[in-house]
């Protein structure tokens, strides 16, 4: 077998590793992504994807449920949601300050409603002051692959399926930027303790 195939092989399996911790947010008349962060029930999603309507969570074996809004930061484009589950399947944890330009990442969500669906490329950079649009003093993680919309709210993962990122912007056919998972523990410890 080529390396080809190896690595073909080996980023599918992770595609396939990390869809049993996404789900689909249903916000309204909107629908995007979530990311299981605790078994019991804790989800990571963007502001933006749950500011309007009551909320539910279609959960990775099919199963729709209520949710409950813990927490919402309008300015990192973070909200942390619960439901009343046990035992669920969690996405393993990395480190946004170790991402540097050149390394693949893959961003799974639900394009256009396309269940599970994956893309990815590579990092263009992190930090903040990636953008050309004003947005304060946000941290990134800027990518080289297609977001759109529905990818919002789901994992970004590097190549041993670890979260990086939380899928929150397209700047463009080919930019994609996401919240750094950092950012994301730093949201929880100030709004969950």
């Amino acid at each position: 077998m080529n390396i080809l195939q190896l690595f073909n092989d080996e980023m599918a399996g992770i595609v396939t590793q990390v869809r049993g911790s996404l789900v689909r947010v249903h916000a309204g008349q909107g629908n995007g992504a979530g990311t299981i962060w605790h078994s019991d029930g804790l989800i990571i999603t963007n502001a933006h994807v749950v500011a309007t309507g009551d909320l539910s969570i279609t959960l990775p074996d099919g199963s729709t449920q209520p949710a409950q809004l813990l927490a919402y930061d309008p300015e990192r484009d973070l909200a942390a949601l619960c439901v009343e589950a046990r035992e669920l399947p969690t996405i393993e944890l990395g480190k946004s300050k170790d991402l540097t330009p050149g390394q693949w990442v893959m961003a799974i969500g639900h394009p256009w409603g396309v269940q599970g669906a994956a893309t990815s490329g590579i990092v263009i950079g992190t930090g903040k002051q990636m953008l050309e649009i004003p947005t304060g003093q946000r941290e990134w993680v800027m990518c080289s692959l297609h977001l759109r919309p529905g990818h919002s709210g789901g994992p970004l993962v590097n190549t041993m399926g670890h979260l990086v990122g939380i899928n929150t912007i397209m700047t463009g056919p080919e930019v994609g930027g996401a919240v750094p998972v950092d950012v994301v523990k730093q949201f929880l410890k100030q709004h969950m303790n």
